[in-house]
């Protein structure tokens, strides 16, 4: 059970402004500026992060995954919930399930 706000298909994920990045190979590593917390990202998690650069839902995303990385669009969701899910958790990511205007 997580205490963070459920990811629906039009929930919109934006990225928060406190957080610095740099690649490392082929990783993204990521800062907190305000707490100095990090956080290391895989290629496809950072790839994740960089289509997160403008609001999406959390369907536009899957739909992006599905395509670039040829995978079963429940696989996209599957992998891709928790992720945003631990990214929320850190403060990286803001989950609003309002619509957009």
């Amino acid at each position: 059970m997580h205490d963070g706000p459920s990811l629906l298909s039009q929930t919109v994920i934006n990225r928060t402004a406190t957080w610095l990045t740099a690649k490392v190979g082929d990783e993204l590593v990521m800062m907190n500026a305000s707490t100095g917390h990090y956080i290391g990202l895989t290629e496809t998690g950072g790839r994740i992060w960089e289509l997160l650069e403008s609001s999406v839902t959390l369907d536009e995303l899957c739909a992006r995954l599905t395509r670039e990385y040829d995978v079963p669009p429940e696989q996209a969701r599957v992998d891709v919930i928790p992720f945003l899910e631990e990214l929320s958790k850190h403060g990286a990511v803001s989950l609003d399930n309002r619509s957009r205007s």
